[in-house]
């Protein structure tokens, strides 16, 4: 199989067509990737439960931590879509290739972050003691590294769909670095 589709409402159940109108009612359009989820009977809604859960991290510390996975595993939609989601977070264009590349160096506590998540993407959750000892040391705690693991697992999952079915990008295209 060389092509893989993005279904249309018509093509998905009458619960994920359910959730398609929710989305399209929140968001204004239902992006490709949720819709791709859609191909299967439950990945949709069991994806954005795990995604909308409850968190000891703020939203911009989430788009820190989704901005740096997806730069590792070398997802362009992510990449994409958070770029995006970084910027109406509170980032500057300039700050968001600075998080993929794995600097934070505007903010300290960020930057511990990003270079935790880092580590713990690069090294499949056995972050080096550095980072982890400089995590702690900025204010985190361990809820915070509980959640940051979540949003990493959260993030694996929609990178790993799209890197192996590379469906059409429907945000602007992240800048290269």
């Amino acid at each position: 199989m060389s092509t893989f589709n993005v279904p249309t409402r018509e093509e998905v159940s009458a619960n994920n067509q359910a959730i398609f109108d929710n989305l399209q009612k929140g968001l204004g359009f239902v992006p490709n990737l949720y819709a791709y989820y859609a191909k299967s009977e439950t990945a949709l809604g069991d994806y954005l439960t795990l995604q909308n859960r409850k968190s000891s991290l703020k939203a911009k510390e989430r788009e820190v931590v989704n901005l740096i996975t997806s730069q590792i595993n070398g997802c362009e939609y992510c990449q994409s879509a958070h770029t995006v989601l970084g910027k109406m977070n509170g980032f500057t264009d300039e700050q968001v290739l600075d998080l993929r590349r794995g600097s934070a160096a505007f903010d300290t506590k960020l930057d511990a972050l990003v270079k935790f998540t880092a580590s713990v993407v690069e090294n499949r959750g056995k972050a080096t003691a550095d980072v982890k000892i400089a995590f702690f040391e900025a204010g985190y705690t361990e809820e915070n590294m509980i959640d940051v693991v979540i949003v990493v697992g959260d993030k694996v999952i929609s990178n790993y769909i799209h890197n192996l079915a590379g469906f059409a990008i429907d945000f602007p295209i992240a800048p290269e670095l």
